[in-house]
């Protein structure tokens, strides 16, 4: 058993449990995956296809944005979100490497 992270995980690990929490949400999960390669959605854009009120929709996004998985540029009056993939990447990244070295 390893017993050094028995009670604090490691710091490359801190930034991925807002990421799995955020991609805990079944409406979460819906909106990431409405994004296309390199695409950058709004709010309106969003809410159009989706089931849900664009008040929502934003407190999503939100949860999103501070998880790390989008990042956001405001253009004029609308804000446009992307998938930071490279974040994404890093962190997940984190958790496969964990099973490769311990299994």
């Amino acid at each position: 058993m390893r017993s050094d992270y028995g009670r604090a995980i490691p710091g490359e690990w801190l930034a991925m449990s807002k990421v799995f929490n955020a991609l805990g949400d079944e409406h979460r999960q819906r909106i990431l995956l409405l994004f296309e390669r390199g695409e950058r959605l709004n709010v309106g854009q969003i809410a159009e296809v989706s089931t849900l009120a664009r008040s929502t929709v934003s407190h999503h996004l939100k949860t999103l944005r501070d998880a790390g998985v989008l990042l956001s540029e405001k253009v004029g009056k609308e804000i446009y979100f992307w998938i930071d993939k490279g974040f994404l990447e890093e962190s997940l990244g984190n958790v496969l490497r964990y099973l490769r070295e311990s299994a």
